[in-house]
């Protein structure tokens, strides 16, 4: 059975995109259905319009609270029954209004880094990266995990890929190499829920 997958954006859209691209070659027996994001006019919702598929923009200016957007966001993601939300660069913590809407459905998160290390609440795109080189680190990479209720990064682990942090990185550098490693963990992490979805004949 195709899985029917909804994904949460908030920029670029590059996981996305690779989420798309493994779904047109065959690669990955599922089918986007609905992309929503928390900000209007970013590049991810095009990246959904020149693939058909529907999409929406929920955001703040245009529901009075992030709360009420949320709200709106998780009844039309659900309207297209998805079997799996996937947050692919999604930059809000979500609350309550998010996940009552949502029920049991599973949810899953790509965050760039090894969890549970640099995670947590403010721990998002270079400040990840910056962090990493910091702490003196010698690797880094990519991880998707699974998110609940009340909880930031910490929910349990479905795949990780691991990055080596080279001399002279710069947190741009190093981002660039976890990103190539997010788009392999984000398609192989909805592959295990195809696997586990799929009755055995």
């Amino acid at each position: 059975m195709t899985l029917p997958v909804a994904v949460l954006v908030s920029g670029r859209g590059s996981n996305l995109q690779a989420i798309l691209d493994a779904c047109a070659s065959g690669a990955l027996d599922a089918r986007v259905v609905y992309v929503a994001s928390n900000h209007a006019g970013v590049p991810a919702l095009d990246r959904a319009a020149s693939a058909g598929v529907p999409h929406g923009a929920f955001t703040v200016a245009d529901f009075g609270s992030r709360a009420a957007a949320q709200a709106a966001m998780a009844e039309a993601v659900m309207r297209t029954d998805p079997r799996l939300v996937v947050h692919a660069g999604f930059d809000h913590i979500l609350g309550p209004e998010y996940f009552v809407r949502l029920g049991g459905t599973p949810v899953i998160n790509v965050h760039p880094a090894l969890l549970p290390l640099f995670g947590g609440r403010g721990m998002y795109g270079v400040r990840v990266h910056e962090s990493v080189l910091a702490a003196g680190a010698t690797e880094s990479g990519a991880t998707v995990h699974r998110v609940h209720p009340d909880t930031i990064d910490l929910g349990e682990v479905v795949v990780q890929r691991r990055v080596p942090v080279l001399s002279g990185d710069t947190p741009e550098m190093l981002g660039a190499r976890v990103l190539e490693q997010e788009h392999i963990a984000i398609v192989e992490a909805i592959r295990r829920f195809v696997l586990a979805t799929t009755p055995l004949r």
